[in-house]
C-alpha cells in the first residue's frame, strides 16, 4: 500500500523515543525503549547513538544506565529531529522542476509545496513539551 507521507521508521524512533524519556522520570534504556516503541531493539540503538552525538541526549552504560534529555523539552522541537536523521526539508513540485515543467498550472494545484510547507511547520512549532 502506497502511504501520501513516508516518515522514515528511523525518524519515527527518534521523535517516539525522545517523547518516552521526556515522560520518564528515570533513565529509559534501549531494550525498555525498543519494547514500548514496539521497534527493532538494533535500530532503536543507532539512532540513539544520532541522538546523543548531536547533543539531545545523555546515556549512562551500565545496569543502571539508560538515556535521559540533554536540553529542556521546550529547547526540543521536531523539526530538530527530523532533520538529525533525514536531512533538511526542502520545498519540492511534483516533478521537482516547477520551471521544466510542459504545463502552465500545477497538474497537482501545488498541493505537494503546501503539505511540505504544512508538515515542515508542524514539527518546528511543534516542541517535546507539547507532547508530554
Amino acid at each position: 500500500m502506497s502511504k501520501l507521507i513516508n516518515i522514515s521508521e528511523a525518524s519515527s524512533i527518534a521523535i517516539h523515543s525522545v517523547v518516552a524519556i521526556a515522560k520518564s522520570k528515570e533513565k529509559l534504556n534501549a531494550t525498555e525503549l525498543a519494547i514500548s516503541t514496539n521497534v527493532s531493539r538494533n535500530h532503536l540503538a543507532k539512532v540513539m547513538q544520532q541522538l546523543t552525538k548531536f547533543g539531545f541526549l545523555t546515556s549512562d552504560r551500565g545496569p543502571k544506565g539508560g538515556f535521559i534529555l540533554n536540553k529542556l523539552p521546550d529547547e526540543i522541537c521536531l523539526l530538530d529531529l527530523f532533520e538529525m536523521v533525514e536531512g533538511s526539508i526542502e520545498d519540492i513540485s511534483c516533478m521537482g522542476n516547477c520551471q521544466t515543467c510542459p504545463f502552465k498550472d500545477c497538474i497537482f494545484g501545488g498541493l505537494t509545496s503546501k503539505f511540505t510547507n504544512e508538515f515542515k511547520n508542524y514539527l518546528k512549532n511543534t516542541k517535546i513539551s507539547d507532547l508530554i
